[in-house]
């Protein structure tokens, strides 16, 4: 594997651990708690995260 490759999967890596961190945030009182434009801009990362892990997810399986 080229250095190269190695670097997009670690980036994944990194953002899958911070979109479930997002997650498990989404599912606290704090959340529930916020203004819904703070609600709205997070569910917004969320799904902006969940599409750049799966093009990464992409790129990563023309690896093989």
């Amino acid at each position: 594997m080229k250095d190269w490759q190695q670097r997009v999967i670690t980036e994944r890596d990194e953002l899958c651990a911070k979109l479930s961190k997002l997650r498990q945030f989404k599912q606290t009182a704090e959340y529930a708690a916020a203004e819904s434009k703070a609600r709205s801009l997070l569910d917004q990362q969320d799904c902006v995260m969940q599409q750049y892990a799966d093009i990464l997810g992409a790129r990563i399986a023309l690896f093989k």
